[in-house]
């Protein structure tokens, strides 16, 4: 198909067909039978033309100027045409020159749907775009780019201005879309103006954007909203220049305000609950002429409804909380950025300073308010440090991890609460929950409660994922080294009803030997499943676990792994499971990564399971599960009969010594010991036993007499004289049994201390206890045989084994 482009002289119109750049030409232009790469037809110019292809949309672009003189001559306001007609369908550029002077400005009005700012490198949807550079002193200022549907309807520029219109081959659209009026100067780089209708947004960045800020300028952007909607600015991306002169800042003409302009720095919580239309203006500053750095800005305003509940306050006290953080936030933050069209949740700290994220300080008392329809959008993320130096002063202390009524009290849902526990070297976090117990989740035994907390040990090497852990389980208390992470997550609603039962609590410990110990305490009717911590990626090299298991009286623990082998193959060290019953004598059960785990087994004491790793080769880790029931205590029926039997052994052998000593006691008389001087007890060959020993080294020798203890030839004549012995007796005023005492066994006697010059005497054996003689009283003789008795130096005394052989013999 042919074309035919006719340009009048007084339009001023040129017309570029070029090649698309980074396509192959493999398409060419004819004109009158002239082939030609690319083609330029200038105004009064007439010219019919050619494709040697059938889709020339593939392999040219084509760009249309005008030039408009605002300076030299009367400016040709009102709309703007798209001229020439008859175009060739390929992707266009609508360019319009306007030269105006700087003490005039220049006004683009656009029609609507109006235009929305797009950042650069950002394509529209319909492909159809806007570019706006202005002119001052031969230096072009990129005011933006821009796409239909959109707020911005007006565009107010001090000087000249080039505007661009890209449009695609296929585009229908037929107009400019704006007009351009004359308007006196407006004393500033250019005005924006946004119209807001109903709950909505707008996204605008400052001109030259993400480069800098033209040096000293001012700019305004003018917001149209209704008196009945609120408005909020927030500025997400900004940097500053190096200023010599004056201050970068923003200013804020507000409706209502007694103090207009507001400035604000860029740095600052920029004003939001804004009652209707206002005015928002950047101004740069002398810049650095060695390092001027950028000045750039990017911002929202959102638009909404006023809020039935924007005057209730919330108090939220944090004067007595110590090193803690709330940050109140829309939900998925910081990972989730809302979009643009999602209604916006804010949290307001005055009616003035409100942002979609507020952060709050322990120490201070917070009076917050919200402008959000739904405040089931937003969450609560706190964080508080708990840390100690000196373990004399720490270890008395017991810490309660529970989560502030000041934050259970918002109508906001709590999303986690992280406890950040700061231990040195030497110092260990012990966690406890006395009363609920924590449950370990796992695939066979999943928490289903409202919230959970993980555990992270970490230290400088290494980061130990203790594991999830929730309320009602069996987990007493969880030893660990290294500082501690613990964090709370809530599921839905049910925390808030929950929070009241909080009873986990943490103290600091002195050293202990493993990386992390659990006690376990469980229900008796309960099956318990326990894993090792990085589940299931493995326990770090060199690690060690242990698990104290108590088991309940009157009861009995199965042990039972849920595999039969570690799964693992050491490059350096072993790794092991060790198994032991806490009572005496109880055997350690070991098995290294190359054997099989133990078979299930019953335990009848509190236990100890250990787990330890090796350096384990690639591709391979040591994560281990193992189970534990409980059952009642069962007793041996052979057990029981044996009992019984050896009762009723005891119980006959009892009732026949009781009838033997019935009958001795009616054949005998009272009696009573009597020393006898006569007698040596001492064994042959066992000289030098008693250190004090008489000269003829008689011992004591009892007979008995009646009634009275009568002592004779105590002491012996020698030479003619009375020598007293040292030891000297003194009588005995206590009561008197019927059996004599027995000697202590050997093994529970003092040792005697001897002079090294003095032979140690040869052990004692059972034999070596003293001789002890018993006489019976005859009958018919009278109570003063004591008399006789020492008259005869003991000849009359008879034995007690003589006797009874005698008796024997009589028998």
């Amino acid at each position: 198909a042919s074309f035919t482009i006719s340009l009048r002289t007084v339009d001023n119109v040129t017309v570029m067909i070029k090649p698309r750049p980074g396509v192959s030409p493999s398409c060419q232009i004819s004109v009158k039978n002239v082939i030609r790469a690319e083609l330029r037809i200038k105004s009064g110019e007439n010219i019919t033309l050619t494709f040697t292809c059938s889709t020339p949309e593939k392999y040219f672009i084509m760009e249309i100027q005008k030039n408009i003189d605002c300076v030299s001559g009367p400016c040709p306001f009102g709309d703007v045409h798209l001229y020439p007609p008859g175009l060739p369908r390929l992707n266009r550029t609508f360019i319009w020159d306007v030269k105006a002077s700087t003490k005039a400005g220049l006004e683009l009005k656009f029609s609507t749907p109006w235009l929305r700012q797009i950042e650069p490198g950002e394509t529209c949807p319909d492909f159809v775009s806007y570019n706006i550079n202005s002119c001052i002193d031969m230096a072009a200022v990129n005011i933006g780019t821009f796409c239909r549907n959109g707020s911005v309807s007006r565009v107010k520029l001090l000087g000249g201005v080039i505007l661009s219109l890209h449009l695609p081959w296929d585009s229908p659209l037929t107009t400019s879309g704006f007009n351009i009026a004359n308007r006196a100067s407006i004393k500033r780089l250019c005005i924006i103006e946004s119209v807001l209708k109903g709950e909505s947004s707008v996204t605008l960045m400052s001109p030259n954007y993400p480069l800098g800020f033209p040096e000293d300028e001012l700019m305004t952007w003018q917001f149209v909203i209704p008196s009945n909607m609120r408005a909020s600015v927030f500025f997400h991306n900004y940097s500053l220049s190096n200023c010599e002169r004056k201050e970068e800042r923003v200013e804020y003409y507000l409706p209502g305000s007694f103090s207009n302009p507001e400035v604000f720095k860029l740095s600052d919580s920029q004003p939001a609950n804004i009652a209707g239309s206002f005015n928002l203006s950047l101004q740069g500053c002398d810049q650095d002429a060695q390092n001027p750095g950028i000045l750039r800005l990017l911002f929202q305003v959102i638009v909404q409804h006023p809020q039935v509940d924007e005057n209730v306050t919330h108090l939220v006290d944090l004067s007595k909380e110590w090193n803690m953080t709330v940050t109140i936030h829309f939900e998925g933050w910081p990972s989730h950025v809302p979009l643009m069209s999602e209604p916006i949740c804010l949290i307001c700290k005055d009616p003035r300073n409100c942002d979609r994220v507020l952060k709050l300080v322990s120490g201070a008392v917070y009076k917050i308010s919200f402008l959000c329809k739904d405040l089931s959008r937003l969450r609560i993320t706190a964080e508080k440090g708990i840390s100690c130096v000196d373990l004399r002063w720490c270890q008395r202390k017991i810490y309660s991890l529970s989560v502030p009524k000041a934050i259970t009290q918002l109508p906001i849902r709590l999303h986690k609460f992280i406890w950040k526990l700061l231990a040195p070297d030497l110092i260990n976090t012990e966690i406890t929950s006395p009363s609920l117990k924590l449950q370990q989740h796992v695939p066979e035994q999943r928490c289903n409660t409202s919230y959970s907390y993980s555990i992270v040990s970490a230290s400088p090497e290494t980061e130990l994922n203790v594991g999830i852990f929730c309320p009602g389980g069996s987990i007493e208390k969880i030893q660990m080294r290294n500082n501690i992470t613990i964090s709370l997550k809530t599921f839905g609603k049910g925390f808030l009803n929950e929070s009241n039962h909080q009873d986990l609590k943490m103290s600091f410990v002195p050293h202990i030997k493993d990386e992390c110990t659990f006690t376990v305490s469980p229900d008796p009717k309960a099956k318990v499943y326990l894993q090792t911590p990085n589940w299931p990626y493995g326990l770090p090299p060199y690690v060690s676990i242990s698990w104290y298991v108590v088991v309940p009286s009157k009861q009995v623990a199965h042990l039972g792994f849920s595999k039969d082998r570690m799964g693992i193959a050491c490059e350096t060290g072993r790794a092991y499971v060790n198994i032991k019953e806490e009572t005496l004598g109880a055997e350690e059960t070991v098995r290294r990564e190359d054997e099989l785990l133990p078979k299930p087994r019953n335990m009848h004491h509190n236990f100890w399971v250990n787990i330890s790793n090796c350096k384990p080769v690639d591709k391979t880790q040591l994560a281990l599960q193992f189970w534990v029931t409980f059952a009642d205590r069962q007793i041996d029926l052979g057990v029981i009969l044996a009992v019984v039997a050896g009762v009723g052994v005891l119980v006959a052998i009892g009732l026949t010594v009781c009838c033997v000593k019935k009958k001795k006691k009616k054949n005998q008389n009272p009696m009573v010991g009597v020393y006898n001087a006569n007698v040596n007890t001492q064994m042959p060959g066992k000289q030098g036993l008693f250190a004090k020993g008489r000269k003829n080294n008689e011992s004591h020798v009892y007979a008995v007499i009646d009634d009275a203890m009568v002592y004779g030839h105590l002491l012996k004549e020698s030479n003619g004289s009375v020598t007293p012995e040292v030891d000297v007796y003194r009588p005995f005023d206590g009561p008197i049994g019927s059996l004599p005492p027995s000697p202590p066994p050997f093994s529970f006697r003092k040792d005697i201390k001897h002079s090294p010059n003095t032979e140690e005497p040869p052990p004692l054996t059972d034999t070596d206890h003293d001789t002890y003689t018993f006489a019976h009283q005859k009958s018919g003789q009278s109570e003063d045989n004591g008399d006789t008795n020492e008259k005869n130096n003991g000849d009359t005394s008879t034995s007690l084994l003589e006797s009874k052989e005698q008796d024997s013999l009589v028998e």
